[in-house]
């Protein structure tokens, strides 16, 4: 198997500090590997020192041109004003640059004079065959099938990259990405504000990708689909572990098992080991204190005999007790987690807000809702559901008040008070450090700032940092901490585990679920939204609202006996078929009224009705057996 890359001894410092040392690992031809760790631990970091953008430690060794390489970012590059055609496309790198080439020669060639012209051509013809030998012309038709697949049909493709909601931009990046099929790709939370249909879809073509894979994600579903491998990224060491994300876990406590089974034992036998050590001791205090009372000479060789050997003893023991220092195994440490407990005040009320009647569309868009009516109430769990594209950040947005509906009324009473957690982190005080954020409240001291910044895992010298150098996932975190001091009684949370590390996602989802008041949700995390929900909100194309009381395992066994009861009814139809085809074909009257006996071809006419009647027979005899496994 082909290494296509090595690290040795990979290290690097961020502002004096030892951010990672030591780093080694081996991606071997046709891995899909996913890297996990905590976030602002240098995820990202690694990913640019390996594709030469960052200067770090230690050496890479990369056994395939960069150029057969492919990159997506956490956050796109574009420029601003750049169409959603000419974003998508420059995600797929070189042929990118060809086409950008051709395009300025072929403006150049129009207001050129005769005397440039032959350069001109003659680079014109070079960079033509050089995007004939990229497949640039069928690369611009996949690029198009992608877009369309994903969802974001021809209708976008003129429009400003900027004016994409966060789902559509990480379609419009991938399209560009995957239609380069490059043989060593690599994905920064690739699956950040897609919808479920795209995550599957995504999954799928990954899993059949024939190239090498390295990404990083948190969601947990995504990584036992995709995955052959898991890295583990701590600051000292990579860790390679085979299969998904549910495999790694099961390493992991294997792993605790085991490290806790050999750290008891060897403190059993450390204990045993002074114990012996400290008898020993008091005997030769207690001999020595004798020996003057020992004057027999016979008595005395006796003694110094037995005292002789004890001492053998004794040296043999402490050397046994230093090979076990030596060899000691840690006591297993639970890592840091979020240590915060989430206040949501109750109202009394039963109705929290409304929504009646409400209409609602973009300027030169289509309608997302019309007539719409719901409430939240006191107790909801509301897991608010639907394409990228249906409005549900603009839903969120009607309830909160950010937006106001062109027709119909959003009521809220009058002591609401809403805690908004919006999926692109806009609002954070950028500009502020950590510490300074929290000095800002009343009555806050440093000490007490100190103390709940590190209950939210920012610790020593991170308090120091600047708002907006917090990687994503820190910024999740400080969106919480605001959370926890809003005092509010609904919680309208729009992705808010889309950047956490997955150990930080499990206590989140924990304190969601503790937490008391009302609460609504959108997320396309499969498990997240399984465990909160009490209801569900299905947004539709075209502006079609389903409510479904109930959460989502009620909601998936719906589907199931929705699904069987159609299967059920498609198979009578069925069976009611061929069973009306059969009674035909064995009819006494089917020979005579088609007068099989009356032509030289009547033996081949039976042979093909005989045919006919063993596969209907077989056809029955199959749906038979599958309404009985049913059963």
């Amino acid at each position: 198997m082909m290494t296509l890359v090595r690290l040795h001894e990979v290290s690097k410092e961020w502002n004096g500090m030892e951010l990672f040392t030591g780093l080694n690992m081996e991606i071997n031809e046709g891995e899909r590997l996913a890297i996990l760790g905590r976030n602002g631990c240098g995820k990202t970091t690694l990913l640019r020192i390996m594709l030469g953008e960052e200067e770090g430690g230690g050496r890479i060794e990369r056994h395939i041109p960069q150029q057969e390489w492919g990159f997506m970012r956490q956050r796109s590059l574009i420029e601003p004003g750049m169409k959603v055609l000419d974003a998508v496309r420059k995600e797929s790198g070189r042929i990118y640059e060809v086409k950008r080439e051709l395009e300025e020669l072929e403006r150049s060639m129009g207001r050129s004079g005769s005397e440039e012209e032959p350069r001109l051509l003659k680079a014109y013809t070079t960079a033509i065959e050089q995007y004939e030998q990229l497949n640039g012309y069928m690369w611009e038709t996949e690029v198009e099938k992608i877009l369309t697949r994903l969802g974001l049909s021809s209708e976008f493709w003129s429009r400003p990259y900027q004016s994409l909601s966060g789902g559509q931009k990480t379609k419009a990046r991938l399209a560009g990405l995957l239609v380069s099929k490059p043989k060593f790709l690599i994905l920064d939370e690739p699956t950040n504000h897609l919808d479920e249909d795209s995550m599957r879809w995504l999954e799928e073509w990954l899993s059949n990708y024939t190239g090498t894979l390295l990404f990083v994600s948190h969601d947990r579903t995504f990584i036992d689909q995709v995955a052959t491998g898991v890295i583990e990224f701590t600051p000292q060491a990579l860790t390679k572990y085979k299969g998904g994300y549910s495999d790694y876990k099961v390493h992991k406590e294997r792993e605790r098992r085991e490290q806790e089974s050999l750290y008891r034992k060897q403190e059993l036998e450390r204990k045993a080991l002074e114990e012996t050590i400290r008898n020993y001791q008091q005997w030769f205090h207690k001999a020595h204190n004798s020996a003057t009372d020992v004057e027999v000479k016979i008595t005395q060789s006796f003694y110094k005999a037995k005292a002789n050997k004890n001492i053998s003893r004794y040296h043999a023991k402490q050397k046994q007790l230093e090979r076990l220092e030596n060899e000691r195994v840690d006591k297993p440490r639970e890592a840091a987690k979020l240590n915060m407990e989430l206040q949501v005040n109750t109202l009394a009320a039963r109705q929290l807000l409304g929504l009646s009647e409400v209409s609602f569309a973009y300027p030169g868009g289509k309608p997302l809702f019309h007539d719409l009516r719901m409430a939240v109430e006191r107790g909801d769990r509301l897991a608010v559901r639907g394409r990228n594209g249906t409005g549900k950040t603009t839903l969120l947005k009607l309830m909160i008040g950010e937006l106001e509906p062109e027709r119909g009324k959003v009521t809220r009473h009058p002591q609401l008070k809403i805690g908004y957690f919006s999926q692109e982190l806009e609002g954070l005080p950028e500009n502020l450090t950590l510490l300074e954020s929290l000095l800002t409240l009343p009555s806050m001291t440093q000490s007490a700032a100190r103390t709940i910044l590190g209950c939210f895992l920012f610790t020593r010298e991170d308090v120091f940092k600047h708002i907006g150098d917090l990687s994503m996932g820190e910024k999740c975190r400080v969106a919480f901490l605001r959370l926890y001091f809003g005092g509010a009684n609904l919680l309208v949370l729009d992705e808010p585990t889309n950047y956490l590390d997955i150990d930080t996602q499990e206590v989140m989802e924990n304190v969601l679920k503790q937490a008391s008041g009302a609460l609504v949700l959108v997320s396309h995390d499969r498990m997240l939204t399984k465990m909160l929900a009490n209801r569900l909100v299905d947004l539709e194309p075209g502006g079609r609202v389903a409510v479904f009381e109930g959460g989502v395992e009620d909601w998936e066994q719906s589907r199931k006996l929705r699904n069987s009861a159609l299967d059920q009814r498609d198979s009578d139809d069925e069976r009611l078929r061929l069973e009306l085809r059969l009674s035909e074909l064995l009819s006494p009257m089917s020979d005579a009224g088609k007068g099989v006996f009356s032509h030289p071809g009547a033996d081949e006419e039976r042979a093909v009705e005989a045919a006919e009647i063993r596969e209907i027979q077989k056809q029955l005899e199959q749906l038979k057996k599958k309404d009985g496994s049913k059963n």
